[in-house]
């Protein structure tokens, strides 16, 4: 059954099943594109007659996500299990109206339900949104949005021109429009929380700190992510200058926009390459090395003022509560569908840097000879490939996500922990598992994510998160008691879950001083 809502820039078709209202790929900023090219976004025009929202709207330029194994045939068969279910992924048909969100609502008549703004991962380098489906809170009582942006260097172009991050401007534009419009779908526009997942919460932290974003939402939720992975801008300018000479032209936006989207693509293909070939910290940035992405969010002072936990630390987003996590077993998911984790050897770990594919200790700040002993004590079980992956874990997302909890302990919103603990058979508590258990389709058959659930995932920890999510945004509680430094209560989430004091002690004290 089709039905229609306005909105402030025209009339929108959408669908209606099992009792659920749904509208895809509705505009949030016009296409960027044309004069708007690596531009700032700006308002869509209105539209006259009824725009069809019944299918996904088109995604922004990107590129192709990882689809190589390595010589492990079992992990290799895994890796491209997920390549394949990305691609599988039903996609709007191109079109320059990329900067679009998807809206799922129980009904067009209600008035001030919950709102949840879904902002997805993809390393700053991809944007899909077309995996996740929002009918399970729609069904539950709150309204869903997914949203678009611009990642890679058509969100990340830093010039020094005055303009930048104009993915995270992306980012609040959609807020913006969810601001306007949100009410004709029922939803209250007070009563907003953003979440999301990797560069996704990664973008969230951001967002916390931004002067432009402040406001726009009450609440935030943040999955393996917070707020460390920025560029500084010098680094960011080396960045973007390189990509400039790789395509041959002067570097400005105008000269890097009319060269078009296919070559741009494939420069930064390229870059990437060449970064994963020559992780040379004098010319990417000791972070850029680390983290392995070219485009992240860019610390230009305008923007994004300071390091999100520096702004943080001296109040920003005070009022706005927040959950934050991390994944047990995070940073593993990556070594084991490439099958590196069994070619991990104790010479790379002690290596200088890092050799094409393969991340060394020194790569974040950590001297072998302590650090081996220190991780080995910890994990005795655990061999070399395992260790790595404890630490990139602990680099990647425990420690940002500490961090961030702590320099909100002046804050006068609350701030809750949590840990996602369920072991994936062959893989552990990974990198984005527990996104099907927060949108409750942890299914065999979920898009994208069926790959990583194994045979039986459980649906009664499906539940048990679902739930918690919509409690935090209808209520700013999730059930279990907020993060302190006294106690430091977190959530730990599993087929039976518990809260738990301190769990990260150990990591936390390691890291003391190094990140």
């Amino acid at each position: 059954m089709e039905t229609e809502a306005r909105t402030k820039g025209g009339t929108v078709r959408g669908s209606v099943t099992d009792g659920v209202f749904r509208f895809l790929g509705v505009p949030y900023a016009a296409p960027p594109f044309g004069a708007d090219r690596l531009q700032p976004p700006r308002a869509h025009p209105p539209w006259e007659g009824v725009r069809d929202g019944t299918r996904p709207g088109a995604e922004p330029p990107q590129v192709a996500p990882p689809r190589t194994g390595g010589p492990d045939a079992g992990a290799a068969e895994r890796w491209d299990d997920v390549g394949e279910a990305f691609e599988a992924v039903e996609r709007g048909d191109p079109s320059p109206d990329c900067l679009n969100l998807n809206i799922w609502t129980p009904d067009l008549g209600a008035a001030d339900l919950p709102v949840l703004v879904w902002i997805q991962g993809g390393m700053f380098e991809l944007s899909s949104t077309s995996a996740y489906d929002g009918a399970s809170f729609a069904r539950d009582g709150v309204v869903c949005v997914v949203i678009t942006w611009r990642p890679g260097a058509e969100g990340f172009l830093y010039l020094d021109d005055g303009i930048a991050n104009v993915g995270l401007l992306d980012q609040v534009a959609a807020l913006e429009w969810v601001r306007d419009n949100i009410a004709a779908f029922g939803g209250d526009p007070g009563n907003v929380t953003v979440f999301g997942e990797s560069a996704g919460a990664m973008s969230i932290g951001t967002l916390l700190a931004m002067p432009r974003a402040a406001g726009l939402f009450r609440r935030a939720i943040l999955q393996s992510g917070a707020g460390h992975h920025v560029t500084p801008a010098c680094d960011a300018l080396r960045i973007s200058r390189d990509l400039a000479t790789r395509l041959g032209v002067a570097p400005t936006r105008t000269a890097i926009a009319e060269t078009g989207v296919p070559r741009l693509l494939a420069a930064q293909t390229q870059l990437k390459q060449d970064l994963l070939a020559h992780p040379d910290p004098d010319r990417w940035g000791r972070d850029v090395v680390a983290s392995t992405m070219a485009w992240q969010p860019v610390v230009d002072g305008t923007v994004l003022p300071a390091p999100p936990v520096e702004c943080l630390a001296a109040g920003s987003a005070h009022d706005v509560d927040v959950i934050i996590g991390t994944n047990t077993d995070d940073w593993r998911l990556w070594l084991v569908l490439s099958g590196a984790i069994s070619r991990i050897t104790e010479e790379i770990l002690r290596g200088p840097v890092s050799t094409y594919g393969y991340q060394c200790l020194a790569a974040y700040g950590l001297t072998a000879g302590t650090a081996l002993p220190a991780y080995r004590e910890r994990y005795p079980q655990a061999g070399p490939g395992d260790l790595l992956a404890a630490v990139q874990t602990d680099w990647w997302m425990r420690i940002p996500a500490l961090r961030l909890a702590e320099a909100r302990s002046d804050a006068t919103a609350r701030t809750y922990m949590y840990e996602f603990a369920w072991p994936s058979p062959g893989l552990g508590a990974v990198h984005a598992l527990e996104v099907p258990f927060v949108f409750d389709t942890a299914r065999t058959d979920s898009p994208l994510f069926g790959p990583l659930l194994g045979p039986d995932p459980p649906q009664e920890l499906a539940r048990a998160m679902h739930s918690a999510w919509i409690s935090f945004a209808s209520t700013g509680d999730p059930g279990w008691p907020a993060y302190d430094q006294m106690s430091r209560a977190t959530m730990r989430l599993d087929t039976t879950s518990t809260v738990v004091h301190d769990p990260r002690g150990w990591e936390r004290a390691f890291w003391k001083g190094l990140r």
